[in-house]
């Protein structure tokens, strides 16, 4: 792991995007502490290098839509079940945290005073300013959004200087690399390249909120030290943004 402070940020203030898959390691459900643990780690070691981080935690490692749609679940109530489970991540999160020494404030979307405050703009922002990690639960508090959007949401309005995806894979591909070993490789994108050849970046709505406000995208494998390589400015996995300059078969996109 790069524990070295670096001589300049790259980025001030942060959302990081965390699927729930990420925090179930290889066991395939649910939490694994030490996953949680590493996690904390690193972000307690960002956190000390002086940048400002908000979170999106995702849920899908206790409960999916499409788990729902098998037992017949509405699919408004199947989202509100997944909003849960972020907030259940989310409380994971906060205490590996703690128990690092970094001081923070979970925020939902879904009022539920005993365990969160209520997302509030203005008090994230200034959580924010006073050093805290603010990890934002519970997605957009609205069935049909999901956590990608909700990420992209909470990035626009505190004013966040990028979106970071940390994901299974280390950027983003013209197919599924797990599935085809020739997929190629985007290191970058513009923001219309994703939307109109419907790469697996963030949903539509996302990336569409982010083009809207060029807030650029870094999409990159969750691996130990990458979080800390990306504030260090390294170019690690994929950038969306409004300009791109190298992209997959090493060809540039007209």
């Amino acid at each position: 792991m790069v524990e070295t402070k670096p001589e300049g940020l790259r980025y001030r203030r942060i959302l990081l995007k965390l699927s729930g898959e990420a925090l179930m390691g290889e066991q395939g459900f649910g939490l694994d502490s030490s996953v949680v643990r590493a996690i904390a780690e690193e972000i307690a070691v960002v956190q000390g290098w002086g940048a400002e981080i908000a979170m999106v935690v995702g849920g899908g490692n206790l409960f999916r839509g499409r788990d729902a749609a098998a037992l017949g679940i509405d699919r408004a109530t199947a989202d509100y079940m997944g909003m849960l489970g972020t907030v259940m991540n989310g409380l994971a999160l906060q205490d590996a945290l703690e128990k690092l020494g970094v001081e923070t404030r979970v925020q939902t979307a879904i009022a539920m005073n005993e365990v969160a405050e209520p997302f509030i703009r203005r008090r994230a922002e200034r959580h924010l300013e006073l050093g805290r990690v603010v990890l934002l639960v519970a997605g957009t508090g609205n069935p049909y959004f999901t956590t990608d959007t909700a990420a992209a949401l909470r990035a626009v309005e505190l004013h966040a200087d990028v979106l970071l995806k940390a994901t299974k894979v280390d950027g983003v591909y013209d197919q599924d690399p797990l599935l085809n070993p020739d997929a190629k490789k985007y290191d970058s994108l513009t923001y219309a390249e994703a939307l109109v050849r419907e790469l697996e970046v963030m949903d539509g709505s996302a990336v569409q909120l982010c083009k809207e406000n060029q807030l650029p995208i870094i999409v990159f494998n969750l691996r130990s030290g990458n979080i800390q390589r990306v504030m260090s400015g390294e170019p690690i996995g994929t950038v969306v943004s409004r300009h791109s300059e190298v992209v997959a078969a090493g060809e540039r996109v007209r």
